[in-house]
């Protein structure tokens, strides 16, 4: 089976199997001395590390606009996301606003030592006036700040 795996694996002591993978943004990740030692561990079992093409992380980033999750996930969780969907591997990760985009994506997701995310619809709220909002940032009637919340 492949994996791909979040820096959540390499920071917990969960056991992983089969052809697994992982990205150069993950690596970057990790840095102290017990996550670093179960990288090399795992590259020596035979982990690879690959970067996903422009392709698929549009694809990823489409997606997470679609879940409103675009203003949280991170270029890393991006990369993940999108080697998952062109190899056809299950992600390992507890990350809630990945799980969510993967749902929409069809990602198969294995979660770590946290509960699997339900979907979630996030909407926009002015913490000032109320009003809703397609996006975070600033309210442009009132000027305080615009939060994300669930639906």
């Amino acid at each position: 089976m492949k994996s791909i795996l979040d820096a959540s694996v390499f920071f917990s002591e969960y056991p992983v199997e089969g052809e697994l993978f992982t990205t150069p943004s993950v690596c970057d990740e990790l840095k102290d001395i017990r996550s670093k030692g179960k990288f090399e561990k795992l590259c020596a079992e035979g982990l690879r590390v690959m970067s996903p093409g422009p392709e698929s992380t549009d694809k990823v980033r489409a997606a997470a606009k679609k879940t409103r999750d675009a203003g949280v996930i991170s270029d890393t969780d991006c990369e993940l996301l999108a080697l998952a969907l062109e190899t056809g591997a299950v992600l390992y990760t507890d990350d809630f606003a990945i799980q969510n985009v993967a749902c929409i994506l069809g990602v198969q997701i294995h979660s770590i030592l946290q509960r699997r995310a339900k979907r979630v619809h996030w909407k926009y709220r002015c913490t000032g006036c109320g009003r809703y909002f397609d996006h975070d940032g600033e309210c442009l009637i009132c000027g305080s700040a615009i939060k994300r919340k669930l639906k």
